[in-house]
């Protein structure tokens, strides 16, 4: 992928879940509730300050992210969803372990 995010800004690939059922009845797409969480694909070097001093990301490329339902703009890059959005849409990092 050829995408460098600017600022603050982060790349998201949504994890999809498992198609669910409920009493035997397939959900579709369109009533399926939106992933929340996601791999990060590229990272932006950080905001600067009104100081001009760049600001480190506190998230880094193949973090695991828990993000609000709502957060980011869509966007299909080589035929693959994903979603640009601020660090500051991100709530969690995901550890295993």
């Amino acid at each position: 992928m050829n995408i460098k995010p600017l600022a603050d800004r982060v790349v998201v690939k949504p994890i999809e879940e498992v198609e669910t059922k409920k009493g035997g009845i397939i959900i579709p797409d369109t009533a399926k509730e939106k992933p929340m969480q996601g791999e990060i694909v590229e990272v932006g070097p950080g905001r600067t300050s009104d100081e001009g001093a760049r600001m480190p990301m506190d998230v880094k490329k193949g973090d695991k992210v828990l993000y609000g339902k709502y957060s980011g703009t869509e966007v299909s890059i080589e035929g693959e969803d994903f979603l640009i959005m601020r660090e500051s849409d991100i709530f969690a990092v995901i550890h295993n372990g």
